[in-house]
């Protein structure tokens, strides 16, 4: 687990830039931090360089400095630039040895340096299991290869210009000190997106000049034509196995580590599932750790320490603060450009606290997209007679949204989906931003679908999963330098839930194909038979005490950090009706808490970088 950057420019890049990228990263590598520079001619360069890669380290397998990267291979003509972790590698590279190749390190990193000089980048993909946002640099062929893992796990920002520049890296802010500051222009539809969506779905940032890699694609970049490829590699698609035996393989592969593992724990059915075949396995040496909010009725700890007792794991509880206001600007921070799911802050202070005594947590991501788990799903099924039936409504400009029934016919049943989980509506979003063209939403396709349910998993896939839900895992754990495996998006298991039948894959109650993973777990602890809470914060006690002094001038600062794209008149009439009582708003005041400080501090960036 690391940060990683890299830059090809026409021009030497000053040490001050490279600097600030570095350390721009240095929270998701708090054990080393390396640079390497070349000249345009390949010749070594620290100082003035035209090319490099950057690279901060977190070490979970071989710490030794040996394995610390930018890596490099024997001839010095192949270098790695890699952040992730990949499993079960351990048998291709006997099969390498076996050929005469040598390894000097015990990392994953060496392994696919290796895999590389032997079998090339699209060759080498399908044998990495597990998550990655990868560069290697090709001197031979004067190429540089970089790729997304499959369902989104890791990070990949970049930009491409004109003439033929391109940097890289895992963060926006650490992209920024690398490109002109023409590619740090705020795109107006970055911005709606984030309106629409809470987060800025892929390809797309809050800048006009870097993109964010979608996951399961990846990019060629010729050092000489300054050309760039984007293509995808991966498409969720039907395979083979049982699920509960590649569940059980998966979880097992993502203990292995050189460092302490434990798990994040809920009351909910995917983490029990993964706390239960630990236990299972023999991991009874692992501890669990769940969020706590004192006085709420979400408040889940309760719960899931009844479970780990049972389970014969050691329990830790972790109370989050009624109080962030001190907190705040770092955490808006630690989530790089806007971004806005609530649960991130809780679970911010959850990694906090872990990371003091683990440094990998398995945690339960991406059962709900699997198995049609979130109650939206059925919501949304009610009305999928519609089809692409839709009447031609224009969007009124309204930043109260009071006519939700009127948006929902105005657009088709698939575009619809977008209003059941959204920031805010387009009614609204016209009335936010009067200058710009209101768009249903601002997602990626998903795969074609054979039915309804399948149609909105796969645009989930494709957009939810990979740009908010793991989005906001990679980067609240990541800060606190914690490494989060997430078993249940192993690309194996993902095949062969896809592959099951609709009656077994779709159940009332979601998920009953992992119900034998929970055998002998009593019913008073049995997810199946309890109601599903989430993971929600005290969000009240948040806008109306910690940040309620943020809400004088806000709609003022917004339009001018916004440059000129928010409406000051539209956002002080939206806090003044949650002000004056209105509740219904307090997720999409949060909302537009979150993107003041964030505009503030890339704005505040960007002057620095000038």
């Amino acid at each position: 687990m690391c940060g990683i950057a890299g830059f090809f420019l026409p021009d030497a890049l000053p040490r001050t830039a490279i600097d600030a990228a570095i350390d721009a990263l240095r929270r998701r590598g708090p054990d080393a931090a390396h640079v390497i520079g070349w000249r345009r001619d390949g010749s070594r360069s620290d100082d003035d360089a035209e090319y490099g890669l950057l690279h901060r380290r977190l070490s979970i397998r071989d710490p030794r400095p040996e394995a610390d990267q930018p890596m490099r291979n024997d001839a010095g003509d192949i270098w790695i630039c890699y952040n992730g972790e990949v499993y079960g590698w351990e048998d291709d590279a006997a099969a390498l040895a076996r050929e005469g190749v040598v390894f000097n390190t015990r990392s994953d990193t060496e392994f696919i340096l290796h895999g590389y000089e032997r079998w090339g980048f699209e060759a080498l993909l399908p044998k990495l299991r597990g998550m990655f946002a990868l560069a290697i640099l090709d001197w031979r062929t004067r190429t540089l290869w970089l790729a997304r893992d499959r369902l989104g796990l890791k990070p990949l920002i970049y930009h491409h210009g004109d003439d033929g520049r391109f940097a890289f890296g895992s963060l926006v802010r650490a992209v920024m000190p690398l490109v002109p500051a023409a590619a740090r222009t705020l795109d107006a539809d970055g911005l709606a997106a984030y309106l629409a969506h809470r987060y800025i779905p892929a390809s797309r940032t809050i800048f006009t000049g870097l993109r964010r890699l979608e996951n399961g694609h990846l990019l060629r970049y010729d050092l000489d034509s300054g050309k760039l490829e984007n293509r995808a590699y991966w498409q969720p698609a039907a395979g083979e196995g049982e699920p509960l035996a590649l569940l059980d393989e998966a979880i097992g592969l993502r203990t292995v580590a050189d460092r302490p593992v434990g798990v994040f724990l809920s009351s909910g059915v995917d983490s029990v599932v993964i706390a239960s075949r630990l236990a299972a396995q023999g991991h009874k040496d692992l501890s669990t750790y769940t969020a706590a909010f004192a006085g709420s009725t979400l408040d889940e700890s309760d719960a899931a320490a009844g479970i780990a007792s049972h389970l014969g794991l050691r329990h830790e509880r972790i109370e989050v603060p009624n109080t962030i206001a001190a907190d705040f600007d770092e955490i808006v921070a630690t989530l790089d450009e806007p971004f806005a799911d609530p649960s991130a802050l809780p679970m911010w202070y959850l990694s906090r606290q872990t990371s003091e005594q683990v440094k990998v947590v398995l945690c339960g991501d991406g059962g709900d997209e699997l198995f049609a788990g979130y109650k939206r799903y059925k919501q949304h099924l009610r009305s999928s007679w519609r089809g692409g039936f839709r009447l031609p409504l224009p969007y009124k400009p309204d930043v109260l949204g009071r006519n939700k029934l009127a948006q929902e016919a105005g657009l088709s049943w698939g575009d619809a989906y977008s209003l059941r989980f959204s920031g805010f509506s387009p009614q609204q979003r016209a009335a936010l931003m009067p200058t710009r063209p209101v768009l249903a939403h601002y997602w990626r396709d998903g795969v074609p679908a054979a039915s309804p349910v399948e149609s909105l998993l796969n645009r989930d896939l494709a957009n939810y999963l990979p740009e908010y839900i793991l989005r906001k895992a990679d980067l609240v754990t990541m800060a606190h330098g914690l490494e989060g495996r997430a078993p249940l998006l192993d690309h194996h298991f993902v095949a062969s839930v896809l592959a099951q039948p609709v009656a077994r894959r779709f159940t009332d109650p979601a998920k009953q194909l992992l119900a034998p993973a929970m055998a002998g777990l009593p019913d008073a602890l049995n997810p199946f038979l309890q109601k599903k809470r989430g993971f929600n914060p005290p969000l009240k006690h948040w806008l109306t005490v910690d940040l309620a002094d943020r809400y004088d001038g806000l709609g003022a600062r917004l339009a001018v950090n916004s440059d000129g794209l928010l409406d000051a008149g539209a956002v002080d009439t939206l806090i003044a009706a949650y002000r004056e009582g209105n509740g219904r708003y307090a997720e999409q005041v949060l909302q537009l808490l979150m993107l003041d400080a964030s505009l503030a501090q890339l704005k505040q960036l960007d002057t620095e970088l000038r």
